[in-house]
Parts: C-alpha cells; sequence; structure tokens
C-alpha cells in the first residue's frame, strides 16, 4: 500500500497538535440523550475510547490522523506515542464498551451520518497497516456503523446538501473508503445507487455559499462524492453539467477563500475547515479532468489559495486545534 507523501515536518507537527488533543477529555460537547438519572456519566466513562478532542467524532478522526502519519512517517519522533496510544486504546473491553453504547436505544441517532463515515474511515486506514492488530480490534465497531447505513440508506429519501455534521455527500465519500478496503462490493453498490439517486439529475448549481458555519462545501463534496462513486465517463459528463462554468471562474464563490473573522468561536472556525476541504476537492476533482482542459489550471489554482488561506491556522485556538489538521492532512494527501 502506497504512503501518503508528507515532509517530515509536516508529519510531526500534525502528530504532535492530534497527540495534544486525543486524550484531552475537558471541554467536551457530549452528543448524549439521558433516559434516566444514572446516564449522566463522563466523557471517558462514556467512550473509553473516543472520550478526547472535545466531541466523539473529531476523537474518531484524531485516531484516523494518527494512524495515516504513522504510516506516511514510521520514523517520526512521535511514532513510538502513537503506537502506545493505539495499543491502550484498541482492546476488545474497550471497543466493547463502544459497542455497548451504540446498543442503547436513545443511541440510534447517534453521530448519524458523520461520526459514522469516520469510524469507517479509521477502519480503513487501520486496515492499510502491516500489522493489521488494531484493525481486528477496531473492526466490531465499524461493523455496527456499516449496518446503521444499510438500515438508514433504504429510508433516507432525500439527501442533507447542508455544508455541516449532517452533509450525506461526505458521508458516501469516507464510507466509499471503507467498501474498496473491505472489498464489499454490495456495500458499495448501496452507496453508489443512493448517490445517483440523491444527486444524479443535479445541474448547473448556482452554489449559494459559505454559510456561516460549514466546514464543507456543499457542491464540491458532491461532486467528490460522485467522482469516487460514478464510472469516470459516467462521472464526466455528470460534472460539466453540475458545474458547467468553471472555465469562467464559475460559480465565483467556489474560486474564493472564506474570510475567518474570529477563530476563538467553534462556528466560525468552521470555516477555515471550509477552505481546507475545497482545497482537497478541488485537488481531487482536478485529477479527474482532462489534462487540456482550461478550467483545470484554475482550479489547481483554487486549491491552492484555499490551503495558504487555512494551512497557517490550524493551531493555536482549541476551537479549531481539536480538528482542523486532519482536514489539512486530506487537502495534502489527496488529489
Amino acid at each position: 500500500m502506497a504512503r501518503p507523501s508528507l515532509a517530515p515536518s509536516t508529519a510531526s507537527r500534525f502528530a504532535k497538535i492530534a497527540l495534544g488533543h486525543i486524550a484531552r477529555e475537558y471541554p467536551n460537547k457530549l452528543d448524549h440523550v439521558l433516559a434516566c438519572d444514572a446516564d449522566a456519566r463522563t466523557p471517558r466513562d462514556l467512550h473509553p475510547i473516543f472520550f478526547g478532542s472535545f466531541d466523539w467524532h473529531s476523537c474518531v478522526h484524531g485516531y484516523w490522523l494518527l494512524a495515516t502519519l504513522l504510516r506516511a512517517r514510521p520514523e517520526m519522533p512521535e511514532a513510538d506515542a502513537i503506537i502506545a496510544l493505539f495499543d491502550d486504546a484498541f482492546t476488545d473491553d474497550k471497543v466493547g464498551a463502544e459497542i455497548a453504547y451504540l446498543s442503547r436505544a436513545e443511541s440510534r441517532g447517534f453521530e448519524r451520518p458523520y461520526g459514522w463515515a469516520w469510524s469507517l474511515m479509521l477502519q480503513a486506514e487501520l486496515l492499510r497497516h502491516n500489522d493489521r492488530s488494531w484493525a481486528e480490534r477496531h473492526a466490531p465497531l465499524a461493523k455496527v456503523f456499516k449496518a446503521r447505513f444499510e438500515a438508514f440508506l433504504p429510508l433516507a429519501d432525500y439527501p442533507v446538501r447542508a455544508g455541516v455534521h449532517t452533509n450525506t455527500a461526505f458521508a458516501l465519500v469516507l464510507a466509499s473508503e471503507y467498501a474498496d478496503m473491505t472489498r464489499d462490493a454490495a456495500f458499495r453498490q448501496l452507496l453508489t445507487t443512493k448517490a445517483t439517486l440523491w444527486y444524479g439529475q443535479d445541474a448547473a448549481c448556482q452554489a449559494w455559499e459559505p454559510s456561516g458555519d460549514d466546514f464543507l462545501s456543499p457542491a464540491l463534496i458532491e461532486a467528490e462524492a460522485m467522482r469516487r462513486l460514478l464510472p469516470r465517463e459516467t462521472f464526466e459528463i455528470w460534472f460539466v453539467r453540475f458545474l458547467p462554468d468553471l472555465a469562467h471562474k464559475q460559480p465565483a464563490t467556489l474560486f474564493a477563500p472564506a474570510r475567518v473573522s474570529d477563530r476563538t468561536d467553534g462556528k466560525i472556525a468552521h470555516l477555515d475547515g471550509l477552505n481546507l476541504s475545497r482545497a482537497w476537492c478541488w485537488r481531487t476533482l482536478a485529477g479527474a479532468m482532462p489534462e487540456l482542459d482550461p478550467a483545470k489550471p484554475l482550479i489547481i489554482n483554487a486549491a491552492m489559495a484555499h490551503l495558504s488561506a487555512a494551512v497557517p491556522h490550524i493551531a493555536g485556538d482549541y476551537m479549531g486545534e481539536h480538528w482542523l489538521a486532519t482536514f489539512a492532512m486530506l487537502a495534502l494527501t489527496n488529489g
């Protein structure tokens, strides 16, 4: 399995950031429905693995980030700390406790679909490691979330196009990584069928974005989902119809990095993530375009502009620091 390309200094910086928050229990924003007094419990008690990083899903993708960094740069100084963390986290007992939490009736909608997708993305990365012991221990949790996708997607008649955690295209993108790594053709077909039903007729996207707390581009993450799930020829026809004026830098908003007015505000700080996720999508979409497409250099330039606007700000305030390096990793190692 090829390693992602990442400068050693960048890998070490990202690892230090993630190690600084992944086991930090407080402050913590729980996604937790209480059914009785006994349900008032601490994050670590509820989630013995994913109790840090401000919220459950950020902790999951913090583990994904560290796993990816370890594979990319196994020689980095932080490698031993990452290995010790993973050995302590991925035990049968702790994974079992995370699964037991999901068995509560009140947990049916827990982290749907964002956290579900990140759990599958984490499992896909763990499977890329030569030593698959962590993947074997984490696998039962990933299988629960795969089953939740299988139960939920047939019921989901409409997509969610918001630029935040509820976005369904983003969930399909991450879930497709798991489908591909596990060679689960039936699961991948479910994702493809749903993407086609949700987005297949979309055309002339106006891209009314960004909203004030977006960290995903509804337009570009939809295009990325279709790029991943459709046959190349089908995607090329769809993409030209979906964004027909890219050679004229339209919609203009997709080419301009979002301004972040206050990085101490957790919602406004999402916009740094928007710039990173746009850079990620622009890079992968550019890679799918013909070399002579006049829009291609414009898109590559847009990706670089978004990266330059956001990468200097992935650390400094905890509202962004607990998650932004993950999206910087997506942007720097894809496309």
